[in-house]
């Protein structure tokens, strides 16, 4: 897929990957084999058709297509983008093994933009809600919430989601950048859930504006919790509440949902200075560095403490990152951080390590090497090691059972300890991946639908 000069794309914030064209897209369709036992649709979290809906591009009904894929997934525009393929379905596709795997996401991606370029075939029309159905509470608008909301209204149920913020779509709104998901995408994916009837009210924080029990008595029979894991993990190290040091969820809230990168049109700015350290190597680190650039930093650098080999980021993400002249200091983490006599982050102690026998996760443990300490300066530290759950909704839920990291648990139907209330995605799994919380929305929505038919 052609992307952006990455010179021209480190001074703007449109998207990088700008799409296949009709003619790329079948030709790529093209090669796929169409195996009598396709191994890529078992790949596939939401159990898209995978193979049939590339055979309908190869024929050049893209209308079809798109039809075939929305059978099963409300949110094909951002999947094409964001949905980590390498590791599913074309992990797993035949051609894998001597050639190329198929560009299943680039494909998906192409169908769904194909009908925003023509024009968004559907509407939003208001419910469609008549059948006399139970309503249901869905809380949180991410991809499990969205999903989960769409799967039931397309039952017949009258179905609202409540969404914290002011706008909808969860970390997809708030927390990928528009270079890689553009706003208008998320937007244009959820009107389509709204076309079938569902329901949204921002600005309302569950347990806070109402609790469960009080929506109850408004007439909600049931209850999907998809509110994701967005509560930041620091170092826990000396510095990190000097001014300069964000989490990176604060960091990419202010700059997608706040817009600072538009500063002074959204009177949002964020701090950057020229130098920035970005603690971690996941996809979230990723944006966060490739963010900084485009906000102005001439130098930006990953601390990871492992290797390039370990990094959990998708590769194409490692890759443009490089392409955009991001730095890497690997084998690397910080001990502390000091700052200047205003309060803000001036410099990072670092220490270089060495990697030992594997850990609970299967990878190399890092290990200290005594006395390689160095200094860096930095004018903006952010970091991005993982989140997990808000406890904010779990505590205004007496006998909702937790496990030991504060993720609501479940039983097999995706039901918490507490009747008639469901859970899926992050909040259940901790942080995964928009496709894997799309998932569990579709199996939870399935459950509901079970529960309210007893």
């Amino acid at each position: 897929m052609n992307t952006q000069d990455p010179k021209k794309r480190i001074k703007n914030f449109d998207e990088v990957a700008l799409g296949l064209t009709e003619e790329e897209a079948v030709k790529e369709a093209k090669r796929c084999l169409n195996c009598k036992k396709a191994a890529c649709a078992g790949g596939c979290p939401v159990e898209i058709d995978i193979p049939a809906f590339i055979q309908l591009i190869a024929k050049g009904e893209f209308e079809k297509a798109l039809a075939k894929v929305r059978e099963k997934n409300f949110l094909p525009a951002v999947c094409g983008r964001v949905c980590p393929q390498e590791d599913q379905c074309e992990k797993v596709c035949i051609l894998d093994k001597k050639h190329m795997p198929i560009g299943i996401g680039d494909l998906e991606r192409f169908v769904a933009d194909w009908e925003i370029k023509k024009g968004s075939r559907f509407k939003v029309q208001g419910s469609r809600v008549g059948s006399g159905k139970e309503k249901i509470a869905v809380i949180g608008s991410g991809p499990a919430g969205i999903t989960c909301a769409g799967e039931l209204a397309k039952m017949g149920y009258d179905v609202t989601i409540f969404e914290s913020l002011h706008k909808p779509g969860g970390v997809l709104t708030y927390g990928i950048p528009e270079f890689r998901l553009p706003k208008r995408i998320v937007e244009i994916d959820i009107g389509y859930a709204q076309s079938l009837g569902v329901k949204i009210e921002n600005n309302f924080l569950a347990g806070k504006t109402k609790t469960i029990d009080e929506l109850k008595k408004d007439g909600f029979k049931a209850f999907f919790v998809g509110i994701g894991a967005g509560l930041p993990y620091f170092l826990g190290i000396e510095g990190e509440a000097l001014n300069g040091v964000y989490s990176a969820n604060e960091f990419l809230t202010r700059t997608n949902l706040m817009k600072s990168y538009l500063f002074p049109e959204y009177d949002t700015p964020v701090r950057i200075g020229n130098s920035v350290g970005v603690v971690g190597a996941g996809n979230v680190a990723m944006d966060s560095a490739r963010c900084a650039l485009r906000l102005g930093a001439k130098d930006v650098r990953i601390i990871y403490r492992r290797t390039e080999i370990e990094m959990p980021a998708r590769l194409d993400e490692i890759h443009r990152a490089k392409e955009e002249g991001i730095k890497f200091e690997l084998l690397t983490h910080p001990l502390k951080f000091s700052g200047d006599d205003k309060g803000w982050v001036k410099e990072a102690e670092l220490m270089r390590n060495e990697l030992g026998e594997p850990d609970a996760s299967g990878r190399r443990r890092p290990v200290p090497i005594k006395g390689s300490e160095f200094k860096m300066k930095l004018d903006t530290v952010i970091c991005a090691i993982g989140q997990g759950p808000n406890p904010l909704l779990p505590k205004t839920l007496p006998g909702m059972k937790l496990n030991a990291d504060g993720n609501i648990v479940v039983d097999k139907n995706n039901m918490t300890s507490l009747e008639g209330v469901f859970a899926g995605g992050d909040i259940v799994t901790g942080a995964a991946t928009v496709i894997a919380a799309m998932g569990a929305g579709k199996r939870a929505a399935a459950s509901i639908a079970r529960y309210l038919s007893k």
